[in-house]
C-alpha cells in the first residue's frame, strides 16, 4: 500500500513540473498557409497574428498585438540542393501608400514601453522618487518565439517570428530579402508575400 502512495505522490510531482513547462510553437504545415511564395526551390509562408486566438496558440497569455507589435510567423523550406544562409536576412512590413516598416529586432521588443509613462512621487527621505512600469512585452516568449535561424540545410525547414511596430491592414505583404547560397554567396531573390 505504501508503494502504491508513493507512486501517486510521484505522478502528481511529474504533472505538476510538466504544467509549468511552455509547450513549444508548432506552425502548421507548409501548404496550409494561403500566403506563400516559391522561387529558386525555396518556399517562404507569411502570417500576420494579429487575431487573438492566434496570438493565444503562439504566445500564451501574451498577445503583441495589443501592446503594439505585430507579429509575422515565418515559415522557411529549402527543397534544393546547397544550404541557405539566412543570418542577413532583412524583414519589412510594406503597407499601402509605400509605406514601409522594418522588423524590430526582438531582444529590442522586450524594452518598448508601449505608451507607458514613467510615474513620479514623493520620496519618503525627500525629493521624487521615479518609478517606470514594466512593459508588458518583457516576457521571454517573445526572444523563444523569434527567427533565429542563421543557415538552412538542403532539405530542412526553419520557423519563427518577425515584430513589427505598426498595426495590420489590408493591402499589405511581408517583403524578405538577404538571403545567399551558403557555398557561392550568390544572392537569392527578394521574396513578397501577401499578409492578407
Amino acid at each position: 500500500m505504501k508503494a502504491g502512495k508513493l507512486r501517486i505522490l510521484l505522478l502528481s510531482v511529474l504533472v505538476a513540473v510538466g504544467a509549468g513547462k511552455k509547450t513549444p510553437f508548432k506552425p502548421e504545415p507548409m501548404e496550409s498557409y494561403a500566403n506563400r511564395q516559391t522561387a529558386q526551390k525555396l518556399t517562404i509562408a507569411a502570417k500576420a497574428f494579429d487575431e487573438a486566438d492566434d496570438a493565444k496558440n503562439a504566445f500564451g497569455k501574451l498577445n503583441p498585438y495589443e501592446h503594439g507589435v505585430l507579429p509575422v510567423l515565418v515559415v522557411i523550406r529549402n527543397d534544393g540542393p546547397t544550404a541557405i544562409k539566412l543570418d542577413g536576412m532583412q524583414a519589412i512590413y510594406m503597407a499601402p501608400r509605400s509605406r514601409k516598416v522594418e522588423a524590430t529586432p526582438a531582444q529590442d521588443v522586450m524594452f518598448l514601453q508601449g505608451g507607458a509613462r514613467p510615474k513620479l512621487s514623493a520620496s519618503p527621505v525627500g525629493g521624487m522618487r521615479i518609478k517606470v512600469p514594466k512593459s508588458k512585452l518583457r516576457d521571454e516568449v517573445i526572444l523563444e518565439r523569434s527567427f533565429s535561424a542563421k543557415m538552412l540545410p538542403p532539405g530542412d525547414t526553419a520557423h519563427g517570428f518577425v515584430y513589427f511596430q505598426t498595426g495590420h491592414t489590408g493591402g499589405t505583404s511581408l517583403y524578405l530579402a538577404g538571403m545567399t547560397e551558403a557555398g557561392t554567396g550568390k544572392a537569392l531573390l527578394f521574396f513578397e508575400i501577401p499578409l492578407d
